[in-house]
């Protein structure tokens, strides 16, 4: 039988997040490969998610209000299942994470609109956990509220209010990470 407890950070952001808190802690740093459900006209903005497991979490009042069609939606989660799919290859190398009987720590850099930890949590609840643990380092109000409500537990250092928030804004220094930096972080 596994550990108990297994940490999984969301890839890629959560990642540098998750090697600390695996160093501290003492548990090993699994990866849950999730990602956003990129707006077509705006990348570094998201209307949902996909997880490893295929599950996926749409923000349907951002998808109206964008006046996103059912096929541009449609076309836009087949190329984001398509990239969680090599991602989990180059991460992961094809193999899923434990869940059944397990309590899971999920951990990102951070949460903006909470629909990418979403996915995250559907996909490990399906696994049947024993508990499911989110720890963040920041969060707007929004999301830390509409995450804390399918959790057991979250733990977020730095709550923000107010009508934009930006994960990078929390950080005194900020990058997207590279598949090339993930893969080294979880070599170590």
């Amino acid at each position: 039988m596994g550990p108990v407890m297994r940490l999984l950070a969301l890839a890629a952001g959560g990642i540098p997040v998750g090697h600390a808190v695996s160093e501290r802690i003492g548990i090993a740093l699994e990866v849950a490969v999730v990602r956003k459900i990129q707006i077509p006209w705006d990348t570094e903005a998201g209307f949902g998610a996909v997880s490893w497991d295929g599950s996926v979490v749409l923000n349907d009042a951002l998808g109206r209000d964008l006046g996103l069609t059912a096929s541009q939606i449609d076309n836009c989660v087949y190329r984001t299942r398509q990239i969680v799919s090599e991602r989990i290859q180059r991460f992961a190398k094809g193999k899923l994470p434990e869940i059944l009987n397990q309590t899971i720590v999920l951990v990102d850099d951070g949460l903006a609109s909470g629909y990418t930890m979403m996915a995250a949590v559907e996909s490990v609840r399906k696994g049947k956990p024993r508990r499911i643990i989110v720890a963040v380092p920041t969060g707007s109000r929004g999301a830390v509220q509409l995450v804390s409500t399918k959790v057991d537990l979250l733990i977020c250092l730095n709550i923000r209010a107010g009508p934009v928030f930006a994960v990078a804004d929390a950080y005194e220094e900020w990058h997207d990470l590279t598949d090339e930096e993930v893969v080294r972080y979880l070599q170590e």
